[in-house]
């Protein structure tokens, strides 16, 4: 399967990054080849980004799942760091300087902002979706859009 060409509209880059999500994910039930390509799929089409992964809910934690980046964090209990807070509240946290968010985990030095947004299944979180930045302020309403587009995919594919 060939990913999309890249635009050099950023809205249009995005919009291409979600059909490309769309095409790898059709007819595939393999939870973690799904997760894997996504993952693969944003870092492609996400600039300026340092770690694009997800952490699945296992006995009552986030557990470390497939990514793209440095070596992360393992597990992370609810309600910590921002993926915990995530989970602990069930939507999309936008962090523009994790400096200043209580209690974050900082996996990789080099990251200053994060998006994480909840994965749900049958109404409980099922995981989430973590992506970093080095830059600060790197995440706006257009990531946060098209990135939850993507993970409504993902979540009916569960």
């Amino acid at each position: 399967m060939q990913a999309y060409a890249m635009s050099d509209n950023l809205e249009e880059n995005y919009k291409l990054m979600v059909q490309t999500v769309k095409a790898f994910i059709d007819g595939e039930s393999n939870v973690i080849a799904n997760l894997s390509n996504t993952s693969a799929i944003i870092n492609e089409y996400v600039k300026d980004i340092n770690w694009a992964g997800f952490y699945l809910m296992e006995n009552g934690e986030l557990v470390l799942g497939p990514f793209q980046g440095k070596p992360a964090c393992i597990r992370i209990p609810i309600g910590k760091g921002v993926c915990g807070t995530t989970a602990e509240k069930a939507e999309t946290i936008v962090v523009e300087d994790v400096h200043q968010f209580p209690g974050h985990i900082a996996c990789d030095a080099a990251s200053n902002s994060e998006i994480v947004i909840p994965m749900m299944k049958d109404g409980a979180v099922y995981g989430v979706l973590d992506i970093d930045s080095p830059e600060f302020g790197r995440f706006s309403d257009l990531e946060k859009k098209y990135l939850e587009e993507v993970v409504a995919i993902l979540e009916a594919s569960l």
